[in-house]
């Protein structure tokens, strides 16, 4: 109970939570951003602690998730399914990447709508064997970029419902 209060009354627990709610698969930064506004955080806190915790997984999943469904796949093969199904979507979602390379990595990024994202965009990256050094940048730039679109739909939502426009 003290770590959820310390979460949720500090402004640093804020930070912590929000970055938390970030990393998050699905959720990521556009779910993370109000989020944190939500808990109280100003905007100038709650949008760098979601982006940072949108980033953080992003080198691991690039680096490391062809080992780790190679490993799900000799150690839990119940589990091959779920592989199989998130390789397809890579798969899929690559090919508008592959396309464009950076410049279509970093706009599959940035637009903050479902099955987009920096985790589906580092999944891509990493089975269309774009390598890190080239990734993580157009990463980066997309996460950026989708939390400036999510900080104006948020200041905007926060703003309607609180009866200020």
């Amino acid at each position: 109970m003290e770590l959820f209060q310390w979460l949720t009354g500090t402004t640093f627990g804020k930070c912590v939570f929000t970055m938390l709610v970030s990393m998050i698969p699905i959720i990521e930064l556009r779910g993370g951003l109000p989020f944190g506004v939500a808990l109280g955080l100003p905007y100038y806190l709650a949008f760098p602690a979601a982006v940072i915790g949108n980033i953080i997984p992003t080198p691991f999943i690039i680096v490391y998730i062809r080992k780790i469904f190679m490993l799900m796949r000799k150690y839990m093969p119940r589990l091959n399914g779920l592989v199989d199904k998130l390789e397809r979507k890579a798969h899929l979602k690559g090919k508008k990447v592959l396309k464009y390379q950076s410049i279509g990595l970093w706009l599959f990024v940035a637009i903050p709508l479902p099955g987009t994202g920096a985790w589906t965009g580092s999944l891509a990256a990493a089975f269309l064997d774009i390598r890190l050094k080239k990734a993580m940048p157009a990463v980066v730039l997309g996460v950026l970029t989708a939390g400036c679109i999510m900080l104006t739909l948020t200041h905007v939502g926060v703003n309607l419902f609180s009866g200020a426009v």
